[in-house]
């Protein structure tokens, strides 16, 4: 049998049609499969590879530390320097109550974490999350997550849970001095790009405050530069108690992390000890390759380009067939007339060598997310193939 049908029998699928594209290598923008076919990749893995694939600089680390020593014991027993040298880099970026990071292996696991240590340090139960939200897939991330069509399969979930309409002021009156936290996406990634509107954001942190819910900001997606910002709430001028981070966070390494302040984290310390612990989180590995790809994004001053790049998406991206482009930074949407059309679009853009897909709750929506340091010869060549396919007789 060959690989597409080994693929097909011994892994765990999650559709009926998987891609099947058998990517060989990687590098900076580009993907090639085994017959040696060039791709653009607007994906970047989910927004995973912020500065692009195989980066030497990451490689390099991944290498060093790989020498050194991989999995040496459970999480919090041992002084692993990958993990101490990050965790104080990443806090120095920071608002001041932001100084304490648990890492975890996935974003997932960083909103489970989050859940249990907002529910530890409140001694409530009651959660508020937001419809068209997503937190990840595991049981308690489905819990929170916006939408009937993913949870309805997997019920009984957590209970308590309430969920609220993003950019509703009124609703807020939800949130009570029975709430352990409220859990929203900064911006709303497989919304199709949903900003939050400023006086709901503010209002958001008022409620909470005056409730003593803490305030969970998911930036799984929209941190390390995405937006535009390194962190996504910096446009807002509003600030969480608990930060969620994953994806860009491990270099195109497997890592999350939930950050907060030490007297909040402190709480798993005690009643019971061991209040929250997983094995490979914060695997060394990972931390070096994140830390790696946090400092080529900082010192390459990555971040002062993105709107320029964004600004060139929407100038090319210009077509009758385009119902809208909705963006911040690179993480855009390009909304047609139904999943149909959409389909359509990115198959007929992966037969030409340009790699993207849809979003979660915005089917109708073709995702841009590319590694940060996509070039501007890229970005037209792609824009390019994308008005050559909405131009042709099929769309």
């Amino acid at each position: 049998m060959n690989a597409r049908q080994l693929f097909l029998q011994h892994v765990g699928q999650t559709s009926e049609a998987p891609l099947c594209l058998n990517i060989v290598k990687a590098l900076g923008s580009k993907m090639w499969d085994a017959d040696g076919k060039e791709f653009i990749d607007l994906i970047a893995g989910i927004s995973v590879c912020n500065i692009g694939h195989c980066n030497p600089k990451v490689v390099d680390a991944i290498k060093k530390q790989a020498e050194a020593y991989l999995h040496i014991m459970v999480y919090g027993e041992f002084v692993e320097n990958p993990q101490v040298d990050y965790a104080t880099k990443l806090t120095s970026y920071l608002p001041k109550n932001l100084n304490a990071v648990f890492f975890t292996a996935s974003g997932s696991e960083a909103t489970e974490g989050a859940m249990k240590l907002a529910k530890r340090y409140t001694g409530r139960t009651k959660m508020v999350s937001f419809k068209n939200s997503y937190h990840g897939s595991t049981q308690g991330a489905l819990s929170v997550m916006g939408s009937e069509y993913w949870q309805q399969a997997f019920r009984p979930l957590l209970p308590g849970i309430s969920q609220l309409n993003y950019n509703d002021i009124d609703a807020l009156s939800q949130i009570t001095e029975e709430t352990a936290c409220v859990i929203a996406e900064t911006i709303q990634a497989e919304a199709g790009v949903n900003l939050p509107q400023q006086d709901w954001i503010t209002a958001l942190r008022k409620r909470c405050t005056e409730t003593g819910a803490l305030l969970i900001f998911d930036e799984i997606q929209c941190g390390f530069g995405r937006n535009g910002t390194l962190w996504a709430f910096e446009q807002f001028d509003v600030v969480p108690d608990i930060l969620l981070l994953g994806k860009a966070l491990g270099g195109g390494m497997p890592l999350g992390a939930f950050v907060s302040d030490k007297k909040i984290m402190d709480s798993f310390t005690f009643n019971p000890v061991l209040g929250h612990i997983n094995t490979f989180g914060g695997h060394p590995v990972s931390c070096a390759a994140g830390l790696a790809a946090f400092e080529v994004l900082m010192e390459d001053k990555i971040i002062e380009n993105i709107k320029s790049k964004e600004l060139l998406f929407l100038s090319k991206l210009k077509h009758n067939k385009i119902n809208k482009v909705s963006s911040r930074g690179l993480m855009i949407a390009v909304h047609f007339d139904s999943f149909e059309t959409n389909k359509k679009v990115i198959d007929a853009l992966i037969e030409k060598g340009v790699f993207t897909d849809w979003f979660l709750f915005a089917a109708n929506a073709l995702r841009i997310s590319p590694p940060l340091n996509i070039s501007d010869v890229e970005i037209e060549k792609a824009c390019g193939v994308i008005l050559e396919v909405l131009n042709g007789e099929t769309i």
